[in-house]
């Protein structure tokens, strides 16, 4: 397992496995986020989705009067055309549970093309 791993930080490999749990979604997206392909896509991703995910942020907490502002984690893996698949969050606050559904319906860049898997994961660690 260990060589796997090392092998996938490598070569910037992460394929998904349907089986996985949300903290090897969460290591994956943070292995492939420091690999070859993840600042560019990370620069590209945030100028796209600033804006519109402080605006939803905001309206959830607003929609969830008293909102609980307890941190969380999203993880998604995009698709070749941009849209969000597998998207999930830990802690499921109303807050949360908002916000990925916005998440769940944007297009984001294009991204990149990474060996062995089909969709390009992610993770956003959300403090309020």
């Amino acid at each position: 397992m260990l060589t796997a791993v090392a092998f996938a930080l490598l070569t910037g490999a992460a394929p998904a496995a349907p089986t996985d749990t949300f903290m090897a979604r969460v290591t994956r997206s943070k292995m492939v986020e420091a690999g070859p392909t993840g600042p560019a896509y990370q620069k590209q991703l945030w100028a796209k989705i600033r804006v519109p995910m402080t605006d939803a942020l905001r309206g959830c907490i607003a929609s969830n009067m008293p909102a609980d502002k307890s941190p969380f984690t999203l993880v998604a893996d995009i698709s070749p055309d941009g849209h969000p698949l597998n998207v999930e969050v830990r802690a499921p606050t109303p807050v949360a549970t908002c916000l990925v559904g916005q998440f769940s319906v944007w297009t984001f860049p294009t991204p990149p093309k990474l060996p062995g898997s089909v969709d390009y994961p992610i993770e956003i660690d959300v403090s309020m």
